[in-house]
């Protein structure tokens, strides 16, 4: 799944990122961010299928918890951001939907799982 954001996110910079306004391009490398790592999660969920709906669920809570940890990571840590600024992406209010991308990582395997059932 890094890889695959890592490549979205070269993707935004080098194309729309450009052109587009910085919430706009957030919003769009989110939508584009959650299709791949949507088809990602299926192919996972299909070849390597959980054993129960609860199994699915604790995934995708650990991958939420992956994925937050390493985002304030490396917007704390290592870009030494302000908290503020690195909150500023769950701010739903604002118009950022990075909180729709981290539920859809985290209820993606449960819903994968009962689908295929």
């Amino acid at each position: 799944m890094l890889l695959i954001a890592i490549a979205n996110g070269a993707l935004r910079q080098f194309t729309f990122g450009r052109v587009l306004s910085e919430l706009r391009a957030h919003q769009l490398s989110t939508l584009i961010g959650s299709v791949f790592i949507g088809s990602f999660i299926w192919y996972v969920i299909s070849r390597f299928p959980p054993t129960s709906s609860g199994h699915a669920f604790s995934i995708g809570i650990m991958w939420l918890s992956f994925t937050v940890v390493f985002e304030f990571f490396m917007g704390l840590v290592l870009s030494r951001q302000a908290l503020s600024k690195v909150l500023h992406d769950y701010n739903l209010l604002a118009g950022r939907v990075w909180v729709l991308f981290i539920t859809l990582i985290t209820v993606a395997p449960w819903l994968f799982y009962i689908v295929r059932e």
